[in-house]
């Protein structure tokens, strides 16, 4: 392994602005042959700019070079493995990307008329019944845009329903494993977050539960929960939790950022489970990180159904007897209203919906399996040797996607913290697991393989292990000022912090002479 440095981190990365040149075009319209209006003419006064956009001005192959270094100096799924844990960065179809890119789908307009857009609107009703049985709840929304954005509109559907009733709740019930953005959705809600804790089997600790809903229990609105849990372990009490729930007259609701162990194996409506949503860029193949796009469509019970977002895509009988039509539905009195402008990012619901098909029910099981198997495999073979000794499992019995290590031994006998393995992996070719998360394992790394990774893989993610461990048992600096041979080194996240540079200066626009 070489601790030289790379090409790349010689070369400074630039903005495509500090490339630009006056006067360079990466094209050259041809001349319209008709009598050019003046913009005045064409657009409102109000919507003209006083001045014109700082464009960049620079040559196609520079535009091209430009853009594929700076994707090569990120690291990608395509050209390794990828095991952040609860993120489910898994294979992404191509298949799913091609049916994506097809005219009718990608041109479509988003303000098009429902009359004019009946293919988009039947994929969106199917999706919609494909994700209701999967989750095995009646009524599907697609609108949120994200896992978070779900999470929040799962939350003032239950502060709907309660004013529904007359009852106006304060407390949301959470457990300290559960994601970063359930209690940021709570705040956001209006709500006060409740932590529940943890037994010693990695579950939901049931005496802590029962206290916490005892203490007022017409204030208890809400527990949310994902199933598995982010330490990877399917709660064995989850029929009593929603017993206790649903007794108190709160809401349960499901984080479906861990559904990919799940899905056609059993489902969070049979559970109890009142409101779920569906990271449709974890499970189902539409790629994701970067900023999205992403969907976190939101399946719930009869009982909150008639608070969903409006519009509601619905299938109705055609008017002129020519069979069924689907439209959006807007009359809806109860609803708490738009959650995004038009109907969500499109372009997912087509990859999902092509997932679904090409897997179908059996696949979709098999998948499960798969990265079920995977996973335990993995934490097999890293209890062995070094790992075993200075990375145990935090919790150690048979998990589902994903496991946790603690990194706590490693950092006590060999100086080396999560951290530094994390950066040291990436030497290897590897994208470190999530670290220091849940927050209640000491120095924390939480690991998932999924099901599209091979059985070789595994074992190289396994070895790269135990060699940074031997390496650090000799010399723990090496992991310390790691990584070696990537684009850029190990940043100084203090400095970045107190100090970030959040804007590029650019350059006033030359004068355009109007």
């Amino acid at each position: 392994m070489t601790l030289t440095e790379t090409p790349m981190q010689r070369e400074r990365a630039m903005t495509i602005y500090e490339k630009s040149k006056p006067g360079r075009r990466a094209a050259v319209l041809p001349d319209a042959g008709v009598p050019e209006a003046p913009l005045a003419e064409l657009i409102p006064a109000h919507l003209l700019r006083e001045q014109a956009p700082n464009l960049p001005e620079i040559a196609e192959p520079e535009i091209v070079r430009h853009y594929n270094k700076l994707s090569r100096r990120n690291f990608d799924l395509d050209s390794g493995f990828y095991p952040l844990g609860s993120c489910t960065m898994k294979h992404n179809p191509r298949l799913n990307e091609r049916v994506a890119a097809l005219p009718g789908h990608a041109r479509l307009h988003p303000a098009q008329d429902p009359r004019r857009a009946q293919g988009a609107l039947e994929l969106m009703w199917l999706l919609q019944e494909s994700l209701s049985e999967i989750c095995g709840l009646p009524h599907v929304s697609l609108q949120p845009s994200a896992g978070s954005h779900g999470e929040l509109a799962g939350l003032l559907l239950t502060r709907a329903y309660h004013a529904d009733r007359g009852e106006e709740r304060t407390k949301v019930l959470a457990p300290d494993t559960s994601h970063g953005t359930n209690p940021a959705s709570v705040t956001m809600a209006g709500y006060e977050v409740v932590k529940v804790a943890t037994n010693e089997r990695g579950g939901v600790e049931m005496d802590d539960l029962r206290a916490k809903i005892d203490e007022d229990p017409d204030q208890v609105a809400c527990l949310m929960l994902t199933n598995p849990n982010t330490l990877g372990l399917f709660d064995e009490n989850i029929a009593e939790i929603a017993s206790l729930i649903h007794a108190a007259g709160g809401t349960l609701y499901y984080d479906g950022a861990n559904l990919n162990a799940v899905m056609g194996q059993s489902r969070p409506g049979d559970m109890g489970f009142d409101i779920v949503h569906v990271n449709l860029h974890k499970s189902f193949s539409q790629p994701h990180g970067g900023g999205g796009p992403g969907a976190g469509p939101i399946a719930v019970s009869d009982r909150i159904e008639p608070f969903l977002p409006r519009p509601q895509v619905v299938r109705r009988e055609a008017d002129n007897g020519h069979g069924l039509s689907f439209d959006l539905d807007h009359e809806r009195p109860k609803s708490i209203g738009r959650l995004r402008g038009f109907q969500g990012n499109f372009g997912v619901f087509v990859r999902s919906y092509a997932y679904i098909l090409s897997l179908g029910a059996d696949g979709l099981a098999e998948a499960s399996e798969t990265a079920v198997l995977n996973a335990n495999y993995l934490k097999a073979r890293l209890a062995d040797g070094r790992a075993g000794e200075r990375l145990p499992i935090a919790f150690d019995r048979h998990c589902m996607h994903e496991f946790v290590l603690s990194g706590k031994p490693m950092k006590k006998e060999l100086g080396l913290a999560t951290l530094d393995l994390a950066k040291r992996l990436l030497d290897f070719g590897f994208h470190p697991p999530t670290v220091y998360f849940p927050l209640l394992v000491d120095e924390a790394l939480m690991v998932e393989p999924t099901e599209t990774e091979t059985k070789e893989s595994l074992d190289a993610f396994a070895a790269a292990i135990e060699q940074i461990l031997e390496e650090a048992e000799g010399d723990p600096e090496i992991a310390k000022q790691a990584p070696y041979t990537t684009p850029v080194r190990r940043l100084d996240e203090v400095k970045a912090t107190r100090h970030p540079v959040v804007r590029q200066p650019l350059q006033p626009p030359p004068p355009t002479g109007r």
